[in-house]
């Protein structure tokens, strides 16, 4: 599943006119840098949630064959992280499944992260794995972090008065199972990762590469330079 709902308010003025999975970083759209990942992770099929200028997005991607693309409609309400995903189960299906933010960047070191996530997966103990970034080698983040990771990869929330070692990336693999009474309407995915963490099946997997956060205008140059100097 990938989240392309959001109103992308932080990247005003760009989204008064466009939806912020739309903004181009180094001429690509980002939902199209995610898409790429699912497909070259050998994902066939991905439902992609819009509200926000939906009709836009839904045009962008009448082109796309790989993968292939269904649309869970949220136009009459915005249904967050977690509603989203409950929403669009029908489609999910009974397997675990990846869940992606349209709008994360990131630079794959010497193994793709999304097959790296695959790999590490293990259902019988885990209801999610997280890709995380570490909060010192990123392009753009300047937040105190989500997440501290002991040694076998579980992980806690930080306390509101810390500092955590690595911030959620925007990339997980999540159970259906994980959702069995989840509430109706919208909520934050966040309620569902800390229920798991507290039941000791909340893991994480430190991102191979680099990771961008673009969350503003200013930001896109960033994230441009750090694609361009990749290449060189």
């Amino acid at each position: 599943m990938v989240l392309a709902a959001g109103l992308g308010e932080r990247m005003r003025p760009i989204t008064n006119t466009m939806p912020k999975p739309l903004v181009k970083v180094g001429g690509q759209a980002m939902l199209d840098f995610v898409l790429d990942r699912l497909a070259d992770a050998g994902v066939e099929r991905a439902v992609v949630n819009v509200h926000y200028l939906a009709d836009q997005i839904e045009r962008h991607l009448t082109s796309r064959r790989n993968p292939q693309i269904v649309i869970s409609d949220e136009r009459a309400k915005l249904l967050d992280t977690g509603g989203g995903v409950v929403k669009a189960l029908a489609e999910l299906g009974h397997e675990p499944f990846f869940h992606v933010n349209s709008d994360t960047l990131w630079i794959d070191g010497a193994s793709p992260n999304l097959t790296r996530l695959a790999a590490a997966f293990d259902a019988k103990a885990m209801d999610a794995l997280l890709l995380l970034a570490p909060i010192t080698t990123n392009i753009g983040y300047a937040g105190r972090g989500d997440f501290t990771r002991a040694a076998d990869g579980r992980l806690q929330r930080r306390d509101d008065h810390e500092t955590a070692p690595y911030v959620y990336a925007g990339a997980a693999i999540l159970t259906p199972a994980m959702f069995q009474g989840a509430p109706q309407g919208a909520f934050s995915l966040t309620r569902l990762f800390d229920k798991a963490s507290e039941a000791g099946r909340l893991h994480g997997l430190p991102l191979d590469g680099v990771w961008m956060h673009v969350g503003t205008p200013d930001a896109i140059a960033l994230a441009e330079n750090a694609i361009r100097a990749h290449k060189r």
